[in-house]
């Protein structure tokens, strides 16, 4: 295996709030459907009320089911991205890393980010749009499960928690947090005060991911 400093380290990236600045993928979704007060509504439900990941796809389902693909891509595209997230993704690359996308956000959203050059993308499992299928309540991601993902992905690529950073913003990034040494808060909320490495507030991720380059040089 080629390496990054001495070592293959795998970077693992939050996607809402993360890659995407102050939004997410399911606001950016509804934004192309005119429900951006019912996406509020139920993103108030999921961050302040304890709404479970799996009822919180039930119900959003629901709000999207006159979704097209064409919308899909509106959504992607229009979305507020950071920049750099090629470039980085190629500088890891390019030094013998990995890079993966974790997200609890639909796997039909963050798979496209495999076009950007993200080694793997794991989203929640979704149907295909225009939905024809419910939700699979078993196969929609929860906090714990980035940790799961995560140790396979090190199984994977021979390596342990110890040759990886993490990059997040929120309570879904908590447990992985804790069990990754080298971590970045990017735009974080409270959850992540005192849990992570190093923080960064802006909108360039070449710049976050600076800081853990520097660190593991």
């Amino acid at each position: 295996m080629r390496t990054l400093q001495g070592r293959g380290r795998l970077h693992l990236f939050d996607l809402d709030g993360t890659l995407i600045r102050g939004s997410a993928a399911a606001v950016e979704i509804s934004r192309q459907l005119g429900l951006t007060e019912e996406i509020a509504a139920l993103e108030r439900g999921f961050l302040l009320q304890g709404m479970a990941p799996d009822e919180f796809a039930v119900q959003a389902r629901e709000l999207w089911s006159a979704l097209t693909p064409e919308q899909v891509t509106a959504a992607f595209e229009g979305a507020p991205w950071l920049i750099g997230i090629r470039e980085v993704w190629a500088d890891i690359r390019a030094q013998g890393g990995h890079c993966a996308v974790i997200s609890l956000s639909p796997d039909f959203f963050v798979e496209r980010l495999l076009d950007w050059g993200v080694d793997s993308a794991h989203g929640s499992q979704w149907p295909s749009v225009p939905f024809t299928a419910p939700i699979h309540r078993p196969g929609i991601l929860h906090a714990r499960a980035k940790v799961t993902i995560a140790q396979s992905l090190c199984a994977e690529y021979g390596i342990g928690f110890e040759d990886c950073v993490a990059y997040g913003d929120s309570m879904s990034d908590a447990e992985l947090f804790a069990v990754v040494p080298m971590t970045v808060a990017v735009n974080a909320d409270r959850h992540l005060a005192g849990l992570s490495r190093y923080a960064y507030t802006g909108g360039d991720l070449r710049e976050a991911y600076e800081l853990a380059r520097k660190s593991t040089a």
